[in-house]
């Protein structure tokens, strides 16, 4: 199975690397960009195409696996991941309401469902309760669905920070599909790692060959981490078969997401507060915040990866000490409240006064994660940036 996964990940890594440029060009000529403005943090405008090279090289390595894939399943998930990256590409084109984004996103997550993916339909022993009746789960499943796909977009603010944390959150479900036996699952996981790598070398360290992966991206993967979660925690999911009976299904699955889906809450809740629209944007995530902070855009990034990889590591510890499953759930929602409601309360305050000991030691780190003038970043980025049009920086 080595050189089965090995040849997935190869496959789609060199497609994406492969396509990266054309789409990069047609970004360009057809001035299909991210603009600055008030609330985004690029000085200049960027392409924002990246989700359609992500894409390209998930659907060739998938046409690579072709027989491990039952076919009707694999079409279902490549016509979910089609139509949200549509949407998501027009929405960075031409500006869609919210309202008909949000109800595509509840239509993608009725055919991932209807479509033999499953749902979630069983709590694997969370408070007692195991499988529970359609009329529930369907509901359930739709809301995780849409909360997951928005927390992923919601996060896109900074260069690597959704592409990163989407590449170490397809590390742990692969693991875990790795460790049941879940062919498809790790399969998807191991092409989507490939497929992403490509895209975040030049998301982070490129110049002139710098793309963002755009709403289209963001969708995508929003789905795709949906699909994970659909299939960790449903009744026959294979990882049921070979967990211990104190194994937290649910835990573990928000421990992956930790971070997104807990600055997503506090971002729509403190926006709701102030009377405004859950789905307005603004400058209050925590990625905002690490900014106030004088941090770099990739240690931004690698900070709230290493956050989310710190909470997922106190669950693993809690559920190896034989922490009940409810025990575990609370140790994931304790620390992932802290580290994002707690966190940015904490830094914002100081921020305001601009004084104190906790704001003047997080400034002097934030000053000294600035790297794009190292010797080491320049000809990296240099060896990305052979061949491809300038970027528009008028």
């Amino acid at each position: 199975m080595e050189i089965y996964y090995l040849t997935l990940f190869v496959s789609a890594m060199l497609s994406t690397w492969w396509i990266f440029k054309s789409v990069h060009r047609i970004a360009v000529i057809k001035n299909i960009t991210d603009n600055p403005d008030a609330r985004k943090l690029q000085e200049y405008p960027v392409p924002c195409l990246g989700g359609v090279a992500v894409f390209f090289g998930i659907v060739v390595a998938l046409l690579v696996a072709g027989v491990e894939f039952e076919a009707s399943k694999t079409f279902t998930v490549v016509c979910a991941f089609t139509i949200m990256l549509y949407i998501g590409t027009m929405d960075d084109i031409l500006s869609l309401s919210p309202m008909l984004r949000f109800a595509v996103e509840i239509l993608v997550a009725i055919l991932l469902i209807y479509g033999g993916c499953g749902c979630i339909d069983d709590f694997h022993g969370l408070w007692g309760i195991h499988q529970i009746p359609d009329w529930i789960a369907i509901p359930l499943t739709i809301f995780a669905c849409v909360g997951t796909i928005n927390a992923i977009n919601l996060m896109d603010g900074v260069n690597g920070l959704s592409s990163g944390y989407c590449i170490t959150a397809c590390i742990a479900f692969g693991s875990v599909a790795i460790w049941s036996g879940d062919i498809k699952s790790a399969s998807f996981a191991v092409i989507s790692i490939g497929a992403l790598i490509p895209f975040f070398c030049h998301n982070v360290f490129g110049d002139k060959s710098r793309m963002f992966i755009g709403d289209g991206g963001t969708l995508l993967m929003g789905t795709i981490m949906a699909n994970f979660i659909m299939s960790v925690l449903r009744s026959d999911s294979p990882l049921s078969f070979v967990a211990s009976s104190d194994f937290g299904f649910i835990p573990f699955a928000l421990a992956v997401l930790a971070i997104p889906i807990f600055d997503t809450l506090r971002v729509m809740t403190s926006r709701m507060m102030r009377g405004t629209s859950p789905f307005k944007p603004d400058k209050t995530h925590l990625h905002h915040m690490f900014f106030r902070l004088h941090f770099s855009h990739i240690f931004t990034t690698l900070t709230e990866i290493m956050m989310n990889i710190f909470i997922f590591l106190a669950w693993f510890a809690s559920w190896r000490l034989g922490a009940s499953v409810d025990v575990q759930l609370y140790i994931v929602i304790a620390l992932a409240f802290l580290a994002t409601f707690g966190f940015y309360w904490y830094a914002s305050s100081s921020s305001e006064k601009r004084q104190g000991r906790g704001w003047r030691i997080l400034t002097r780190i934030g000053d000294s994660t600035h790297v794009r003038h190292k010797r080491w970043f320049k000809r990296f980025t240099d060896f990305l940036d052979k061949g491809y049009y300038e970027n528009n920086k008028d």
